[in-house]
């Protein structure tokens, strides 16, 4: 078993927000890639779009995500879908902070996956 702890203390200014991304981990072999994200109050995250598959995963707090110009209400405990090619952004109207996981993933990550696999699983016989 392997944790890792967030580091609230050293996370990075990315998209408009702050976040700690899940790789490099060289525990973990997955054909995903992540960050836990932190939205400050009265902050919105840089509108993008991007070719993976991507799910936010609501962690704390309340926010409203936009997706393609559509404004939902995101809350803890909400998982959110979005398409390859949808411009979003995460927007935080409220007084505390909003914080999410975000996973994104493509065939390009998928077939790194297999071939990392692929060369441990001699390793794991062994």
């Amino acid at each position: 078993m392997d944790i890792r702890r967030l580091d609230r203390a050293n996370l990075t200014r990315v998209y408009g927000l702050d976040s700690e991304r899940l790789l490099p981990w060289p525990a973990l072999n997955a054909p995903f890639e992540g960050a836990w994200c932190v939205l400050r109050p009265g902050e919105a995250s840089d509108p993008h779009a991007h070719h993976e598959n991507e799910i936010f995963i609501a962690m704390s707090g309340r926010a409203a995500l936009v997706v393609d110009g559509a404004r939902r209400e995101f809350v803890a405990g909400d998982i959110a879908h979005l398409p390859p090619g949808s411009m979003h952004n995460v927007v935080n109207d409220e007084a505390d902070d909003f914080e999410y996981y975000g996973i994104w993933w493509d065939v390009d990550m998928s077939a790194r996956f297999v071939a990392r696999h692929h060369e441990e699983a001699p390793k794991l016989t062994r």
